[in-house]
């Protein structure tokens, strides 16, 4: 009989290691985050508009066209205006031309200083009577202040403008201003000179950087946060004014170990891993975590870099049993401060 049992004991299967997926401890960076809701602004933005009464004579530019600062958008009629003005240069070089003659007759004494300065005026006169009228002539183009790019037209030749008529938009998009507000609590955290990530929802998975320009000087009274502008670089032009887009504030980076919150098994206030050793089984260790983030935690004590824990099969862990690896845990790159 004990012959029979000591067979039977010997045919009894060794425990098969159970299916784990592990991670190996190593050092990354851990980013700090503010995180808030914000909307673009045009770095510059004007309603171009008539400064006269006048008909639309040539329009030089189409819907969404991007046009550079002094180019000639609009021309109105200036007919009567460019006569006056021709008139005006006329005066102007006849009372040169009678300039010349007194100075040279008053350099031979046939011509009183009085006469001289008489006709000095009016050759000052002359001169400001022509200026005038190139101003207003000049009134009668419309060009664009600033690089940037035109909205819709909103005239056609033709049409009759009166001073105020709206004639298009025109927004400088590159770089666009990004306003957003934070709780006055953070006031302390957030400086001229951080980085900030913008997205929106028009193209997901791709981070806008920028940096932060001004903090506002007051805090508003009501909603008890702060204004803050940033400026993000707008090169390709996708980013358009009025967009809605989350914003993290890049509020510190720091290098440290790196521990899957899924790896954790919490007893009370304590924290444990299974860690897996040589062979392939299991002990549990206490560790010590800081700062967290949606899937990772920072490693202050308890483990080592290079050391594995068990990240997937917690559950059906037992002192000494035996594991295998059948996959590695990637941490999520961008909770742990990857771009």
């Amino acid at each position: 009989m004990l012959a029979a049992c000591d067979s039977a004991s010997q045919k009894m299967p060794a425990p098969q290691p159970v299916p784990v997926v592990s991670h190996t401890i190593q050092p990354g960076e851990f980013v700090e985050r503010i995180e808030a809701i914000g909307t673009l602004h045009a770095n510059e933005s004007v309603t171009l508009s008539a400064k006269v009464t006048e008909k639309v004579a040539r329009v030089h530019f189409q819907d969404g066209q991007t046009v550079a600062r002094g180019q000639v958008l609009i021309e109105f009629t200036n007919d009567e205006e460019g006569a006056m003005l021709a008139e005006a240069r006329a005066t102007q070089r006849e009372a040169e031309q009678q300039l010349e003659r007194v100075q040279e007759l008053s350099g031979k004494g046939y011509a009183t200083k009085a006469r001289l300065d008489e006709q000095s005026r009016a050759v000052d006169g002359a001169r400001a009577r022509a200026r005038a009228m190139e101003a207003r002539m000049s009134d009668r183009v419309l060009r664009a202040p600033f690089d940037g790019v035109l909205g819709f037209r909103q005239v056609s030749p033709g049409t009759l403008v009166s001073p105020g008529t709206a004639v298009a938009t025109l927004d400088d998009i590159d770089p666009v201003k990004l306003d957003f507000s934070v709780p006055e609590t953070f006031l302390g955290a957030i400086a001229a000179g951080q980085d900030v990530d913008a997205r929106t929802a028009a193209y997901p998975g791709r981070a806008f950087k920028g940096v932060i320009e001004t903090i506002d000087a007051r805090v508003d009274p009501i909603s008890r946060a702060i204004s803050v502008r940033a400026l993000i670089p707008n090169g390709d032009g996708a980013l358009r004014p009025g967009m809605l887009v989350t914003v993290e504030v890049i509020q510190s980076r720091s290098t440290v170990l790196l521990l899957p919150e899924g790896a954790l098994v919490p007893r009370e206030k304590r924290q444990f891993v299974w860690v897996i050793g040589q062979g392939g089984t299991v002990t549990q260790r206490e560790v010590t975590i800081g700062r967290r983030h949606p899937g990772v935690a920072e490693l202050l004590g308890g483990l080592r870099q290079g050391e594995t824990v068990v990240v997937e099969g917690v559950a059906r862990m037992v002192p000494g049993g035996l594991v295998q690896s059948i996959g590695t845990h990637k941490l999520p790159e961008a909770e742990s401060g990857g771009a």
